[in-house]
């Protein structure tokens, strides 16, 4: 197993993404904490993964990652029941797709803060116990609108590249330490998110015809990518930013 024994927080865990790491990441041994706003869902993924045979190894916690004092409880709790953390999954966040000119100030900031400034706190009040254990591993969800510009979305391609140079801001400060900060970028991915862009036929049939590959990601695609990420088999790898999109950024 290559997470037997290690402690892994994974935000936006209650669907999608961060639910499929979390499911891997208990199969490869690791005791998972489970965050997500939407309290039952996370507890969903308890079952789910307990359903699997892993009682045990995981609890919910119901925080907005965007509002420090949740981030510090979340944080706490952890070290509470686990006693440690070895792996922050920063995967929470939302998707908005507005123009400039009608995005509101208050979008702007929900976007901001649920995309950037939630992996900003996490890795805020995470960082410290990994420096006293003296390694750990980090990676921050980006997308591929964090490398390349999606139409209609400049907010969103904001945070996402935001996230990108955090991770690298954040690489360059803490890879002499023993901590392994990198970014995910995750392509079309049949996810809740992205649910009313791939099942509507003219949209779907459009976006798979730039996908080299000829599919959508499956949130598993992802998954594995993260558990490689926070395994041992990545420590020489500090603030990379890697596309897993089935090759629609080669273009």
């Amino acid at each position: 197993m290559k997470l037997k024994n290690k402690v892994a927080i994974i935000t936006g865990a209650g669907s999608g993404i961060g639910r499929a790491e979390a499911i891997l990441f208990a199969k490869e041994g690791a005791k998972v904490v489970i965050d997500d706003r939407h309290e039952d869902e996370a507890k969903e993924t308890v079952k789910m993964i307990e359903k699997q045979g892993f009682k045990g190894q995981a609890i919910a916690i119901k925080a907005d990652v965007s509002k420090e004092e949740e981030v510090i409880k979340m944080v706490e709790k952890t070290i509470k029941e686990f006693g440690r953390v070895d792996i922050l999954v920063n995967n929470a966040g939302i998707a908005r797709g507005h123009q400039v000119p009608k995005t509101t100030e208050k979008e702007w900031y929900e976007i901001m803060d649920n995309n950037l400034k939630s992996a900003f706190l996490c890795c805020k009040h995470v960082l410290p116990h990994m420096l006293k254990q003296g390694k750990g591993k980090i990676v921050n969800t980006s997308s591929v609108g964090g490398l390349v510009a999606l139409e209609g979305s400049a907010p969103y391609n904001a945070s996402k590249a935001g996230l990108v140079g955090l991770t690298k801001g954040l690489a360059l400060d803490y890879a002499p330490k023993g901590i392994n900060i990198n970014c995910m970028c995750p392509g079309w991915t049949e996810t809740p998110m992205a649910k009313p862009l791939i099942e509507n036929p003219d949209i779907s049939k459009a976006l798979l015809s730039d996908i080299p590959c000829g599919r959508f990601a499956k949130a598993i695609d992802h998954a594995y990518l993260a558990l490689w990420l926070v395994s041992d088999e990545s420590d020489y790898m500090h603030g990379a930013i890697i596309a897993n999109d089935g090759g629609w950024t080669v273009r």
